[in-house]
């Protein structure tokens, strides 16, 4: 075995900004985001559903943009602003779309909750009112089981009119 490999990098320090709070923390170079956020931070909102990228209930923003957590290693986050379900509210306060998918009815068990409203966070953020097309195409990273998403494309609807 040549000498490079055998001094791979095994942890890292990094620096990330998480629902407003500026972290540091050394973290093995394999961790995933998912993981370091629920983990080690107790952000435990965002849920691991499949480790595959598929279901999108670990979704967070990443410097604005929706990524899933369970594909993304911790230390891509270094220098990084993240937001987490957890940080959507002030407080007891939520959101006029967390208030809207309550109404709405657009959650059941509530497992695919956070990454629908993570989704629905960035999509408003860029586009305040859109279509139901976009919408749909907004959230299509993210499983539902239980709604079969009519509910919750009404209660992202309801937030942009």
């Amino acid at each position: 075995m040549e000498a490079s490999a055998a001094t791979a990098v095994r942890s890292k320090t990094i620096t990330v900004e998480v629902n407003g709070v500026e972290y540091e923390r050394e973290v093995e170079a394999r961790r995933l985001l998912i993981h370091f956020l629920r983990d080690d931070l107790d952000l435990t909102g965002s849920h691991i559903g499949c480790d595959t990228g598929n279901c999108g209930a670990c979704s967070v923003l990443y410097d604005g943009l929706v990524v899933k957590s369970c594909m993304m290693l911790a230390v891509q986050a270094d220098g990084a602003k993240v937001e987490t379900v957890e940080g959507l509210a002030d407080g007891n306060e939520l959101t006029d779309l967390q208030r809207s998918f309550t109404a709405h009815h657009a959650l059941q068990c509530g497992y695919c909750t956070p990454g629908m409203l993570m989704s629905a966070t960035a999509l408003l953020r860029e586009k305040p009112h859109p279509t139901e097309d976009e919408i749909r195409k907004a959230i299509q990273g993210n499983l539902c089981r239980c709604t079969g998403y009519v509910n919750i494309v009404e209660a992202i609807r309801a937030v942009s009119q």
